[in-house]
């Protein structure tokens, strides 16, 4: 092998031959400096974070579900057996024949193979980081016979029986010989295993190429209309993603207006929308961009659009998820009480049970809650009365229609108004305060009670 003065030889045969993007990940470059968890391998022939590969499965599992969930709801919206009416009828042609309900579906069949392979990838991902771990013991110990029989044969070499004749310089020969082929030998093992790691290496990159590969293929096997049109999708709904949670949100509030207040079915919808609202609340404000708007407008005083659009899209999200976040601080106390009326000791299983039918009921109180500032309307201004209830009614129509608005302009250009944005915003705020709050500062009284 000829080497080039002042350049370190790749570890990698023939590696003079390839070019630098042919080699395996682990082998892209010859280390300068040992790979600090290889340092007797000399290279890291496994690279790669299985906790990541964990995480990100994760995440894409949950996303899938979300989306799941939503195209569940979208469809069962569709064929009009939650909801019905005028405003029913319009919000289906707006969606009928449109690329969203396809575009829920696509997306979380492709992302639920997505994290299925990333899963598989983690299993063998730990599997050849095992292995490494393993030669990595392995070329420690031939590296410290190395260093014994180099140790053995320059005790031999320096022999004072060496420069000497008669049978001692014969036996301290022999002595140095046996010492050098030893020494050889020790560096044949640590050849060998570093070919090991060498192969091994080869052997993450081409399974890393395969999944990579199948990733792909799904995305291409799901979203044929067009090239790039899972990507667009994909994209659109991270993008969008505390709107879309927002607008479930919403359309679950009005379907709720068509259930008994009170009920499994009013609590079960209340809990979800509630989740919903804390979904789409957490989005928002994990949301850089979102932080700095809302920091810029309390400190600096920057008020402008995006400001009031996006402080009233946290608010109401937040005040969303307040009915279920009560009817689960309503329930969380029975998970304490070890002992039942009755005397008896509960399980762990039996006091769950005992919280989840509390929680339940809760919710079921919390569908219908009243508004103060109504009361005091009525009371203190009756010719107001009626106006105010005609209000309180329509906040939910409102909320579905801003919302479903704010989504159809993100799919389409020329929906996209500032103009129209703004009155959207100021509906919003405009229902926020005298309905939102007011119906929070009942569910507080209630949870306190």
């Amino acid at each position: 092998m000829t080497v080039t003065p002042g350049v370190e030889p790749s570890p990698y045969p023939g590696s003079a031959a390839r070019r630098n993007g042919d080699l395996p990940q682990g082998l892209k470059s010859a280390p300068r400096i040992p790979d600090p968890g290889y340092p007797h391998l000399g290279f890291n022939p496994v690279p790669g974070s299985t906790d990541t590969v964990h995480d990100l499965g994760g995440k894409l599992a949950k996303c899938a579900k979300v989306l799941e969930e939503t195209h569940g709801l979208v469809t069962r919206l569709m064929d009009g057996s939650y909801w019905q009416g005028d405003a029913a009828v319009a919000f289906r042609e707006q969606l009928d024949g449109g690329p969203l309900p396809l575009n829920l579906k696509n997306a979380a069949h492709s992302l639920r193979k997505a994290a299925r392979q990333l899963d598989r990838w983690e299993t063998e991902l730990d599997d050849f980081q095992r292995r490494a771990k393993r030669l990595e013991e392995q070329a420690k110990d031939a590296q410290a016979a190395v260093d014994a029989a180099k140790g053995r044969a320059h005790k031999a070499k320096n022999s004072p029986d060496l420069h000497k004749k008669g049978a001692g310089h014969d036996a301290a020969q022999k002595t140095l010989t046996h010492a050098n082929t030893a020494v050889e030998e020790a560096r044949a093992d640590v050849d060998a295993i570093i070919a090991k790691a060498r192969k091994l290496a080869e052997e993450h990159e081409a399974r890393a190429r395969h999944r990579a590969a199948r990733i792909r293929d799904a995305t291409r096997k799901l979203a044929p209309q067009e090239p790039g049109a899972f990507d667009s999708a994909l994209d659109w709904l991270v993008d969008n993603l505390p709107d879309i949670l927002s607008w479930t949100a919403a359309v679950i509030g009005v379907v709720a207006l068509f259930v008994l207040s009170g009920g499994t079915a009013a609590a079960v919808l209340l809990l979800v929308a509630s989740a919903l609202s804390a979904g789409a609340f957490a989005a928002r404000l994990s949301d850089p961009e979102v932080r700095a708007s809302l920091w810029d407008g309390i400190r600096h005083g920057e008020l402008d659009a995006d400001f009031w659009n996006n402080a009233v899209g946290v608010a109401a999200d937040g005040l969303g998820m307040l009915p279920g976040l009560g009817a689960v601080v309503k329930g969380a106390p029975a998970l304490t009480r070890g002992i039942s009326e009755a005397g008896e000791a509960l399980t762990v299983l039996q006091r769950g049970a005992a919280a989840g039918r509390k929680t339940m009921a809760a919710a079921g109180e919390f569908s219908e809650l009243h508004n103060p500032f109504t009361a005091w309307v009525i009371e203190k201004a009756p010719r107001l009365s009626k106006a105010v209830e005609v209000g309180e009614a329509a906040a939910p129509w409102a909320g579905l229609t801003t919302s479903s608005y704010g989504l159809a302009a993100s799919l389409a250009d020329a929906l996209d108004d500032d103009t129209v944005k703004n009155v959207g915003t100021g509906v919003d705020g405009f229902f926020l305060g005298p309905v939102d709050v007011g119906e929070s500062v009942d569910l507080v009284r209630r949870v306190f009670q």
